[in-house]
Formats: structure tokens, sequence, C-alpha cells
């Protein structure tokens, strides 16, 4: 069962991630140790998209990775 994108969101918050509003439904996520951005899309309560959920966890991963190295 796929995640919401407000589980998404809440994730990367928990991770660190600041949280910038884009254009429509599209918000962007910055961390300092994170090279680039995470774009997410969509309304809160909607099903988040299997590369989304992906991408997110990716850049929580790098994040965990660089901040204990």
């Amino acid at each position: 069962m796929p995640k919401k994108v407000r589980e998404l969101k809440a994730m990367l918050k928990k991770g660190g991630f600041s949280e910038h509003s884009g254009k429509g439904s599209h918000t962007k996520w910055l961390h300092p140790l994170y090279p680039g951005r995470v774009t997410l899309s969509g309304k809160e309560s909607s099903d988040a998209k299997p590369y989304q959920e992906k991408e997110v966890i990716q850049a929580i991963r790098i994040v965990e990775q660089r901040g204990s190295g």
C-alpha cells in the first residue's frame, strides 16, 4: 500500500529537511547535508508515487550517512 504525501512530508521533517513552497501543489525540501532538493507534488491526502517514496528514503539515508561521518 503506497504512503500518503503527508507521510512523506512527515518523514522529511523528522529527517531535518525544511519545507519551501513551490508552484501549485509542489513543495521543495532542503537540507544542508543533502546536495540539491527533494520536490514533492500532490495533495496531502493523495497516494505518493513510487518514485517519490524512493527519493525521500534515499535523501534521508544520504543525510544520515553524511551526518554520522
